[in-house]
């Protein structure tokens, strides 16, 4: 039986370390703060991140390089006989686009998913790859199983402020300033490859509600059945904001109860789009 690995990259929002205990690899992913080259989880911890965007440092995100993507894959390959790689969605990034391109150099001993997921849920396909190697699913089996379920996820995500959004060009000033005054709390969607701006609210606790009451819907809508019968994954995710996100979490599991809610920091890459003190709830179906 083939030796088939697992890698990602940090958009998934697994650390080195955790990377260590599941036997999977992470890559970096690549930021320019002041001019500044780092490395998220290696020369740059989450803390020091949000201490850097929010004195207004000049942060902007980056691709891995070529050579940092072919030297992780052939790490991996000396131990493995064929590796899957799931970046974040192409959709949302041009990561996939190189992966792919620079997996035609294997012959077949690099496969590279695109699923549509970022952050939990990414990582959640992740954990699924990773249990289905270790079943003894080929790379091929593995990629197909995980793109054949690349539309049953959803993730909600409300912001602190609308400063990063009108940065990355989402909002214009002039919404930026009144939702300021008005103290709007915007809550955007993530649908596969597509960023939208789903709702807003007057305030954090009632976009939390928002949030929580869209999920729900959302699973009752398009998952009726496997929401029944507990067949759904539920997660959150926070922005540095780790005393609230424990609220946040506490919120969910009330709302869902005896559902397992995980609960992780949003990648830093993420982050630097939608700031600090951003929440977010995602769904996905179960993989089966």
């Amino acid at each position: 039986m083939k030796k088939i690995a697992v890698a990602t990259d940090s958009n998934s929002g697994i650390t080195q370390n955790q990377a260590n205990i599941l036997g999977i690899e992470v890559l970096p992913m690549p930021f320019y703060i002041g001019g500044k080259l780092y490395f998220e989880g290696i020369n740059l911890t989450q803390d020091e991140f949000y201490l850097k965007l929010e004195g207004d440092s000049d942060v902007s995100t980056s691709q891995p390089s070529q050579e940092a993507i072919l030297k992780l894959w052939n790490k991996v390959l000396k131990r493995h006989d064929e590796l899957v790689y799931i970046p974040m969605s192409a959709g949302l990034s041009e990561a996939y686009e190189t992966a792919r391109m620079l997996a035609g150099k294997y012959e077949g001993k690099v496969t590279v998913v695109d699923n549509r997921r970022i952050s939990i849920t990414q990582r959640q396909s992740v954990l699924e790859a990773l249990a289905m190697a270790r079943k003894g699913m080929s790379a091929l089996h593995i990629k197909q199983k995980l793109e054949d379920h690349k539309d049953e996820s959803c993730i909600f995500v409300t912001v602190e402020t609308l400063k990063y959004l009108k940065k990355g060009g989402r909002i214009t000033p002039t919404v930026d300033a009144i939702g300021t005054v008005l103290e709007v709390k915007p809550i955007l969607q993530i649908r596969g490859d597509k960023l939208d701006e789903f709702s807003s609210s007057r305030g954090k606790s009632q976009a939390r509600k928002l949030m929580i009451k869209a999920i729900r819907e959302e699973m009752n809508a398009k998952y009726a059945e496997a929401f029944e019968n507990r067949d759904m994954n539920i997660m959150a995710a926070y922005a540095g904001n780790e005393e609230e996100a424990w609220d946040w979490k506490a919120e969910i599991e009330d709302e869902f109860p005896g559902y397992p809610i995980h609960m992780s920091p949003v990648s830093l890459s993420v982050a630097c789009h939608i700031g600090h003190g951003s929440l977010a709830i995602a769904c996905t179906k179960k993989l089966k």
